[in-house]
This record gives structure tokens, sequence and C-alpha cells, in this order.
């Protein structure tokens, strides 16, 4: 696929590292040669500089011929009016615009059309990660929780801990201590590592395991691995921007929320937006302030600023002061493996939650959902198996006849409104919602391959 990327930032230089491997043609733009550079040494792709909104700039670029754009600047405007030109010069089939002004986004459907603004998919990062930490919230305990076939699945990586009730025993014992609900293992990372999860293997402390399950099972297989815990009821945010706000606004219906802004007229803008919320100026890496408004007695502290180190401190002294869990927004990536050796509980990535969402959209063939999962070397999609026993490779077939790749695991399949946990001899239908799990996402060609149409020639 020729795709050309707009923004070599963080964003758009990850997309384009998760894509160069797979068979694509990638060009990507930005105003700063110097990234671009750095960029073209470790992969294989073509830099052009220049203002990705400049037609001669896109024509260069290849747009005539284009078959996706996908702008991921810093800039809501660049990116529309990028999408914009490609549309009407240089009819590009599919365009893709990361859009961050919440502004913007309260008119999405009015605006994003081919007669106004021509953008066919919208990418709003702060909503993604809204989104992210709310699911955490509803699962205590949880590390991740993706959701699959319009939340009718999920699956779920948690710690294994001392004392949980399948620590010491082998996978196979699982359906022994919930014989009423069924969910399958669909990768173990023990120190770092992938471990093929197989009846026989024994789970470990400190093992993070993904699991699959019929959403409505989730807390239940969670017990098993870990000691359930409490429902999370008051929360404390750090940072009243379009995350923090968002995030207040979701759980004051439910939760006891107190927000801390640093910015005093942000502040009063809030307090007047939001509801149920408490919330007041001042620096959330202020020790007095935290132990002020008894930081001990929450559940969890969520800094969201837009400052890594300020969200890093403030989370690290919240813990010291006794907050049951802190979790923080990382924007750099090379923070997100030093908050995973320290105390703070959860790191949550802008960047991992947007390629995520991008590489939905990008995948070739009827893949409804992605996640990047173990800083991009893993993931997890759901594709829909079509065509009959002719023409599909999966169709018509078990799971044990299907020959995966590599660390290719099925999970889940959602056939209408029914979930199927995937057994050897579960047998793959059309318009099925196949879920997989994949440990080395260099086999994504593989997948896709396995999940496309043979051609028939007709005589």
């Amino acid at each position: 696929m020729k795709i050309i990327i707009i923004g070599a930032g963080q964003v758009g230089g990850t997309l384009a590292e998760n894509l160069v491997g797979e068979q694509n043609d990638i060009t990507l733009i930005d105003t700063n040669s110097e990234t671009l550079r750095e960029l073209q040494d470790k992969m294989d792709l073509r830099v052009i500089t220049g203002h990705g909104s400049h037609p001669d700039i896109l024509k260069q670029a290849g747009a005539e011929d284009a078959e996706l754009i996908v702008a991921v600047t810093n800039d809501d405007a660049t990116n529309m009016i990028a999408c914009q030109i490609c549309y009407s010069l240089f009819n590009t089939a599919n365009k893709i615009a990361r859009i961050r002004s919440s502004k913007i986004l309260k008119y999405q459907k009015e605006l994003f059309q081919n007669k106004n603004i021509p953008v066919d998919h919208v990418i709003a990062p702060e909503q993604l990660v809204t989104r992210d930490i709310a699911r955490l919230i509803d699962y205590p305990g949880a590390l991740q929780v993706l959701e699959f076939a319009e939340g009718k699945v999920s699956l779920v990586a948690v710690k294994a801990y001392y004392g949980g009730l399948l620590v010491g025993h082998a996978l196979s014992t699982l359906r022994e201590h919930i014989p009423n609900i069924d969910t399958r293992v669909a990768a173990i990372y023990r120190n770092g590592k992938p471990i093929r999860p197989l009846g026989t293997t024994v789970i470990e402390a400190d093992d993070e395991v993904f699991f699959i399950a019929a959403s409505i099972h989730i807390r239940a297989v969670m017990n098993e691995l870990q000691k359930l815990e409490a429902p999370y009821k008051k929360i404390m945010i750090a940072g009243g921007g379009n995350i923090g706000a968002g995030l207040a606004r979701l759980l004051e219906k439910n939760h006891q929320v107190k927000l801390i802004e640093h910015s005093a007229k942000r502040a009063a803008h809030l307090a007047s937006e939001l509801n149920d919320t408490l919330v007041f100026a001042g620096d959330s890496s202020d020790q007095e302030l935290l132990m002020e408004e008894h930081i001990d007695q929450f559940d969890v502290f969520i800094a969201v600023t837009n400052d890594d180190e300020a969200n890093i401190m403030s989370s690290l002294l919240a813990k010291r002061l006794g907050v049951r869990k802190a979790m923080v927004l990382i924007q750099r990536s090379a923070y997100i493996d030093l908050v995973h050796g320290s105390n703070i509980d959860i790191a949550v990535s802008p960047q991992h939650a947007t390629i995520s969402a991008l590489l939905t959209h990008v995948r070739r063939g009827n893949i409804n959902n992605v996640y990047s999962l173990r800083g991009g070397a893993a993931e997890a999609l759901e594709i829909v198996a079509k065509g009959d026993e002719k023409s599909s490779k999966v169709v018509g077939k078990s799971i044990q006849q299907i020959k995966l790749p590599p660390g290719t695991t099925i999970g889940a399949i959602v056939r209408n409104d029914e979930v199927l946990i995937a057994h050897s001899h579960t047998k793959i239908e059309a318009e099925d919602h196949v879920i997989l799990f994949l440990v080395n996402k260099r086999y994504i060609n593989d997948v896709e391959a396995l999940f496309q149409l043979d051609a028939i020639t007709f005589f």
C-alpha cells in the first residue's frame, strides 16, 4: 500500500515504524529535516522536507496515486487542510486526520463530510486516552482493558500476585476454579518475555497474563489471578486539560472526584462547568497540598498534565503519601520503561492509543479493531471472516486445522451476539468476528493473508 504520513513526531514516526516492514511504500513529510534524516537512517522509507498542507509538497510525495494519507502533525488545521487538498486535487481515497481540539470535535459529525471537510476517519488522542483510563477505573487491578465486538468481549492484562488462586497451578486447572465461565489465556509475559500458554504452563507470581473472556465475566476471571480489588470510589485528578476535564466529567457521576489545576483561571472555568467535581487551583507536586486534601484516603491518583516530569513526580509523591493506586500519563516513550520499574502502578501512553486507532484503519482486510501492545512488539486484533469454504482459508475450518503464524493465538469468536471462547475444535463461520493475539507483530502480513479470499477463476 502506498501511504503518505504527514508529521514525523512521535505518532508519525512510530506509525511509520509499524508499517514500513509490512510491504508498504511509505513517504514521510515534515518541516524538520533533521528528524526526517534520523528516521530515514533507521527505516526504509522516503522523506520529504516541507509543509504537508502545500499542494506541491503533496504532489512531490506522490499524492496522485497514494492509497492513504495520514495527517498527524501537532496542528489540527494543517491536518484538515492536507486532507482537503488530497481530496480536491488528487482524489485520494482514504484520509485520516488527528484532531486534538475539543472545540472542533464538538462538531465532528457536521464538519467531516466530503461536502465540507473530507476526512474519512478522525483520530482524537484525548478521547482515546480518556476512554482507556475509564476502563481501568471500571476494572480495579487491570493493567490494560481492550474491548472488541462493540464491547461484547474483552482482552485484559493483569499481574499475577502471591496468594492468587491460580499462582503455582497449571492453566488447565482454570476451568476447575470457574467451571461456569469460559475463558482463555492468550499470552503470558514473564520477566518481559512472552511464554506460549499451554495447558501445562504454570502461572508464577509477577507474570503478566493476558486473558480473553466475555466482558460480563472479566471480574470473575480476574479474581482467579489476583485478589479482587475493591471498586474505586475516591479519585484525584491532577491536570485540568482536555483529558483531565473529560475524565472528571465521565467519572463524577459514580465517583467522588477532586481535580487539581495549576491555572487559577482554568480551575475557575472547570468549577463552573463540572457538576459534582471539586476543583481547586494548586500544584499537584505540593506535598502539603496533597496532605491537606487527605491523599491517603483516595483510591486513585491520576496525573494527566502536559508535563511528563510533573506527572511522574506528583504520582510518586502521592504513592509515598499513601494513595492506593497511581496512574500517570506519559508522552515520551523512553519514560514508560522507567515508570514500569517504579512505584507507579500504571502508565498510559497517548501515542500507543493513537497508533492503535490508526492501525485499525490502515490494516488490510476486514479488520474492525487493532491494539498495539508491549511497545508495538505485539498486537491484538479483530478480523471479520468473509467468504465460504471454497474461497476462504479459515471459514469452515476448526482452530486446530488453521495454520496460524508463530506466536499467534485465536482467543475468541463473536458470532452474532454470542461470545465463543476459542478451543481447538471450534469452527469458524462466515461473518464471525475473530479475536487474535500476536506475540510478534511481524507476522501481521501472514495473518492478513490468512483471512483474504482466494481468487476464483471461472472457465
